[in-house]
């Protein structure tokens, strides 16, 4: 895959939106929010700033509204505004802020979107900013470095709710490949694990706060991925399968012909040619499925193994 829309250029970009929304709508809601409080705030910023005091880039009062929509460090501020812990994430005040953050977001949840569905985008995308709040509180009030700084620290923006997408799907398919400008084919797992060292050495910086609030987005996308499969596993899907696998192609007694409706008998030799065909086949959706996972298969390999899982040969 390539980092890029894939739309007819002779389309508006309105009706590209359009088809955009139709297939993936919960990923488009969520840009939608993101896009119009930023162009609300954006407004509100510049006719604020008209009125306001010659000197200053940004009013009192604009700042002040900007606060109250982000997550504050202390726990204090928190009680008094808890709301922040869901408006912190759909919230930017520059440009290339929420641009970036928005190119994240489509790129990679239409992979998610591939593979899962738009309720599991929106249960990642809000805990996955909560968890990402909860990291950066929680670092803020026990680490002694953060203590003069705590009462006027706020976070902002939806890249900790994007980076759960991100390790989100890392972690479902962590051989996924995307194709990257000057640099070519790389695995979303590599990205997922430079990612993490990057925001973890990043602490030490002025955006120490967002740091820490990407590694718990990324953790909580990775949880619930492990925990998603750890689901399928419970509900039998994988090990059923990989069992009725076993059970259908372990060969006992042969019968001498293997009789097909409407067809010719076939000999020993030509039916265990076929069941050959057929097991490697289902050795190497067994070994895709053990290196990517069940949702790793496409449409017509999940038909086969169903297929075969109820296909036993008589002995």
């Amino acid at each position: 895959m390539t980092f890029g829309p894939n739309f007819s250029s002779h389309l508006t970009l309105a009706e590209r939106w359009k088809g955009f929304k139709h297939q993936y709508p919960a990923l488009a809601r969520l840009i939608e929010i993101n896009a119009i409080a930023w162009l609300v705030l954006s407004i509100i910023r510049v006719i604020l700033w008209l009125v306001s005091n010659p000197g200053l880039n940004d009013s009192i009062f604009f700042l002040q509204i900007v606060q109250n929509l982000s997550v504050p460090a202390s726990l204090n501020h928190l009680l008094i505004q808890p709301w922040s812990l869901i408006t912190y994430m759909f919230i930017h005040v520059d440009f290339f802020h929420i641009l970036f953050n928005m190119l994240w977001l489509f790129w990679f949840g239409k992979i998610f979107l591939d593979y899962l569905n738009g309720k599991q985008l929106l249960w990642v995308y809000i805990l996955g900013g909560i968890t990402g709040a909860f990291f950066y509180i929680l670092a803020y009030n026990l680490f002694p470095v953060f203590n003069v700084t705590i009462g006027n620290s706020f976070a902002l923006g939806a890249s900790a709710s994007i980076m759960a997408v991100v390790a989100a799907i890392a972690t479902l398919m962590p051989d996924y490949s995307l194709t990257l400008l000057f640099i070519g084919k790389i695995k979303l797992k590599h990205i997922a694990i430079f990612t993490v060292v990057i925001d973890f050495l990043l602490i030490k910086s002025d955006n120490a706060g967002g740091e820490i609030s990407h590694l718990g987005g990324m953790a909580w996308g990775a949880i619930y991925s492990l925990l998603y499969l750890k689901q399928q596993n419970k509900s039998g899907v994988l090990s059923k399968i990989i069992q009725q696998m076993k059970n259908t192609f372990s060969f006992g007694k042969k019968t001498k012909f293997k009789v097909y409706h409407n067809q010719h008998p076939v000999t020993d030799e030509q039916y265990n040619y076929n069941k050959k065909i057929e097991q490697e086949k289902i050795d190497i959706i067994l070994d895709k499925i053990s290196k990517s996972g069940y949702t790793s298969l496409t449409k017509e390999e999940k038909a086969l193994l169903f297929k075969s899982s109820k296909t036993n040969p008589k002995n």
